[in-house]
């Protein structure tokens, strides 16, 4: 065996391990990296001690195995990949190829399956083998020719390695496997055997299972703890413990297309490794790479891989008026041209202007610096003059533009304020398109959408990072501030890479037509109608959420003194260490969670149950974190938020983050303002109208019940709201069987309970905990309620099929939620899956009504000139700020247009109330 020996490397192993082993690395980015280089590391190592061998890196492939059809719970309770490794899959295979290693991924087959099969063939071809693997399974293919190595730990196994570490031999590695079971694949074993017993058994009958099972009569005489009772346990799980041995046992003859000879290593492909050195950031790597390059005859051109096609660009700062009206010229002829601003901050009602950058073609850009200020900065162009000469352009409706989060542009140069005049600011009109909300058209369910992160995506390109030219911290610059040699590029950049985004995320939107009217229909003409509402602002009485502030403080003060009583001393209620100790050590509550760490849980959802439960304490502490939330999140904060220029309250809707189409609004979040609590109701109390004016709350009924009639067609619910009956008493009728005239008060508060818990997916047991049942009662109440409306059954059970067959769900107008954990085996993650499917499409249709509506009531507001302004929009509610003596005639055309924004086999009921504030009106 003179031979190099072949090197199987288990990639599949080697990249969990890295990714949980090793500290997490991202690069400027925010793209993690840190299994890839874990990995490649461990690869760079191995290639040295074995330059002249064959390798072969295997990962697992997608798709079931033979293990899920012997054993459908096979890996079900290992959780779902995590997100931040998921992303370095890709990225990690190649570089893997790029170093030119044979990289092997078998449909339908685990990677230690193809390993075991190519280490079996070479074994008999009398060729050594290493194995480099974390995993305690491939211990069973070592034999005179197989070695494990572990890379991580610089440790090897051979057989006599097996045997010390296992204490059985590698032929009874299955057995012992079998025994005691493996939970990370969730191979069950033999319940109560770990490993110290397995290795005893096996050891005792000197055999495997087959011999063990032979001999259970002398298994009491074993020097193994608990041995008197271990036949019976053996014998009452036997079939489990030779199905484990099965879902144990590595194949060694699996079909593959490669043999030895395909599995010589390959010469680097220096390009290939310099682009993927770059998106990764593996700088001292790149320069290796380079240094290879050029031994090898080649030139890697740093420059073209760090910024994919910048050697061609043409950026320019612009400081003279001949070249200024030269781009105004190129922006005038441009079919379309995109815009980005730059700004001294990230609020668009408080932060100026300091520039512009356009871009009218790809790596064709140009930025017009304004108001940089640092010392010895260039003379600039005329502030004004510019904007006065971009008005009409920008204001231009049949000049088409495309921006990147273009609502924050667009309040940015409404408030420009031109010669100094509040009302005179740029009205941009004619943004055909906006990159932030295409790539959230395209996949909600992506966590980003910055242009950061769509320019690594789509374009495979790392954007100069703002801290790399502003610094860090405390001392970071802004953007006035620095200099026209960095700030220019990447302002230029900014436009550039809007205009190329556009052009990659309109190819793959027009992939799935679908997309295409929630994209034009509802989202691009709401970006501006959000921005207006933005701009508006609330009035907010700071006087009132004054005193309020100080009510509620007195009220902390004496649920304090409650809470120091009834734990018989003094301790820092937001202390978790010091609860922890008085709820568990001192009062002996029941521990319901633990933290990661180990530690019994004081999280809220502990406490609510802990206090559903009756115990005294938490019940305080429940009440004395939902007051102390609305003091400081409100009453203490909404007067520090009025905008001095206006004397309002300005929220900032984020369109683009809500994987259902929600809107969410933040700085301040005015959707979470409870209306259930009195202190809730007087928060609102504190928006006011303005003298002369009345505050008009619109809000959809039963909206997402309404939208489950309408794709269930179930005729029960279709005839509740058809005629206009209370849907929750009828509801209440059918299930409780009495006639609608005797439904209770609780009953139909049960009713309603059903109602909306079996739309988000509620168990019987959660059910149960809801109205106050035991969990059979609820499961009678849930199996009458789909007995009288089976539509509604039908259409859950219809929708999980097809959610498991396309990975996604649709709403009514198009819009898609993408279900990664669908077909799941952990079945916790597959069923929250199904449970989302049956949900997003009566949120994700709702969502799409309101906004809908607020598309059609602003256009209505502005052909009628009328003294009527939308001010907040929350949840399936709109609220509008109305000139006194028109609040009938607004009242009237906004329910008609809301009840207009969609037609379902349903009515759309929309209840309109009117106050002189918010909670008055709603």
């Amino acid at each position: 065996m003179s031979q190099a020996p072949l090197v199987l490397v288990d990639g599949s192993s080697y990249l969990y391990r890295a990714f949980h082993a090793l500290p997490p690395l991202t690069t400027s980015k925010g793209l993690p990296t840190g299994a890839v280089k874990g990995v490649l590391n461990m690869l760079k190592s191995l290639r040295k001690q074995y330059p002249d061998s064959p390798f072969a890196v295997v990962f697992d492939a997608k798709g079931g195995t033979f293990r899920d059809a012997l054993y459908a719970e096979y890996k079900a309770n290992r959780p779902s990949m995590p997100d931040d490794m998921r992303v370095q899959i890709e990225p990690l295979h190649a570089s893997v190829k790029a170093l030119g290693f044979p990289l092997l991924c078998v449909d339908n087959v685990e990677a230690d399956d193809v390993i075991g099969t190519l280490a079996r063939s070479s074994a008999a071809a009398d060729r050594p083998v290493v194995i480099s693997t974390g995993d305690k399974d491939m211990a069973q293919l070592v034999d005179g020719h197989i070695t494990l190595v572990n890379t991580m730990t610089g440790s090897a196994l051979d057989v006599a390695g097996v045997k010390e570490k296992f204490g059985v031999a590698p032929e009874q590695i299955i057995d012992y496997l079998a025994l005691m079971g493996d939970s990370s694949d969730n191979i069950p074993g033999v319940p109560g055997i770990g490993p110290k017993t397995a290795s005893g058994l096996l050891v005792g009958v000197n055999g495997g299972l087959t011999e063990l099972y032979a001999q259970l009569d002398i298994v009491a005489t074993l020097p193994i703890r608990g041995a008197k009772t271990l036949a019976a346990k053996l014998e009452e799980h036997k079939e489990m413990a030779f199905l484990s041995y099965e879902l144990a046992t590595i194949k060694t003859d699996v079909p593959l297309d490669v043999g030895l000879d395909d599995l010589q290593m390959g010469m680097p492909d220096h390009e290939k490794l310099a682009e993927l050195y770059t998106l990764l950031e593996f700088k001292s790597w790149f320069e290796e790479n380079q240094r290879d390059a050029k031994r090898a005859g080649q030139d890697i051109v740093e420059v073209a891989e760090e910024q994919p096609g910048a050697a061609e660009a043409k950026y320019e700062v612009i400081l003279d008026q001949a070249r200024f009206e030269a781009w105004l010229a190129k922006l005038d002829k441009a079919p379309l041209f995109a815009f980005v601003t730059e700004t001294n901050g990230g609020d668009a009602q408080h932060s100026q202007l300091v520039g512009l950058s356009f871009a009218v073609a790809p790596f064709e850009a140009a930025y017009i610096p304004l108001t940089h200020s640092y010392m010895g900065v260039p003379e600039q162009l005329d502030r004004d003059t510019v904007l006065k000469a971009l008005k009409p352009l920008l204001e231009n409706p049949d000049k088409l533009k495309v921006g990147q989060h273009a609502k924050f542009e667009t309040n940015i140069l409404a408030n420009c304020a031109i010669g100094g005049d509040q009302n005179n600011g740029i009205l941009v009109q004619g943004i055909a398109f906006d990159t932030m909300l295409e790539s959230y058209v395209l996949d909600s369910t992506a966590t980003r959408h910055d242009m950061d992160s769509l320019a690594l995506k789509y374009l495979g390109q790392s954007k100069t990072d703002f801290q790399d030219i502003a610094g860090k911290g405390v001392k970071q610059l802004t953007f006035d501030q620095i200099s026209l040699e960095l700030a220019g590029p990447y302002a230029a950049e900014d436009a550039d890479v809007t205009f190329r985004l556009h052009q990659a995320l309109q190819e793959k939107l027009a992939a799935t037509p679908s997309l295409g009217p929630v994209l034009n229909d509802i989202e691009m003409p709401l970006m501006p109608v959000l921005a207006r509402i933005e701009r508006q602002g609330a009035l907010v009485d700071a006087n009132l959420l004054g005193v309020q502030s100080v009510e509620l403080g007195e009220k902390l003060v004496a649920l304090e003194r409650e809470a120091f009583a009834i734990a018989g001393e003094e301790f820092n209620l937001g202390s978790p260490k010091q609860l922890g100790v008085i709820l568990y050590e001192k009062l002996g509550l029941p521990v319901l969670s633990k933290t990661a760490k180990g530690q019994a849980s004081t999280a809220e959802a502990v406490l609510a149950e802990l206090a559903e439960q009756d115990y005294p304490l938490p019940k305080v502490l429940m009440q004395y974190r939902s007051l102390s939330k609305l003091k400081s999140t409100y009453t203490d904060r909404l007067p520090e938020q009025i905008n001095s220029r206006t004397g309002r309250v300005h929220t900032n809707y984020q369109q683009a983050v809500a994987a259902t189409g929600r809107l969410s609004s933040i700085d301040p979040n005015l959707q979470n303002i409870p209306i259930r609590t009195a202190e809730g109701r007087r928060i609102r109390q504190a928006f006011v109208a303005p003298k002369g004016y009345k505050l008009l709350a619109a809000d959809y009924s039963q909206i997402e019940l309404r939208i489950m009639a309408h794709l269930a067609k179930d005729e029960g619910l279709l005839h509740a709201f058809r005629n206009d009956l209370d849907v929750h008493r009828a509801t209440a009728a059918e299930v409780f069987g009495v006639d609608l005239e005797a439904v209770t008060h609780d009953q139909r508060r049960s009713a309603k309970a059903i109602n909306f818990g079996l739309i988000y997916g509620m168990s019987a047991f959660g059910l149960a905990k809801q109205i106050g049942v035991d969990r059979k009662q609820s499961q009678a109440y849930i199996d009458r309620y789909f007995a009288r409306y089976p539509g509604v059954l039908a259409y859950m059970e219809r929708t999980r099929a097809q959610a498991a067959e396309q990975g996604f769900v649709e709403t009514i107008f198009g819009r898609r939620l993408y279900l990664p954990d669908i077909n799941a085996k952990n079945p916790a993650l597959r069923k929250g899956a199904e449970r989302t499917a049956i949900n997003a499409p009566m949120q994700g249709t709702a969502a799409d009504i309101i906004k809908k509506a607020m598309v059609a009531v602003d256009r209505w507001l502005t052909a009628s000139g009328l003294d009527a302004k939308v001010i907040l929009q929350v949840h399936d509610e709109l609220v509008l700020e109305v000139r006194e003596d028109l609040v009938d005639q607004v009242r009237e055309e906004i329910r008609q247009h809301m009840s207009a924004a969609a037609t379902l086999d349903v009515p759309l009921l929309v209840e309109v109330g009117v106050g002189n504030n918010w909670d008055e009106a709603h």
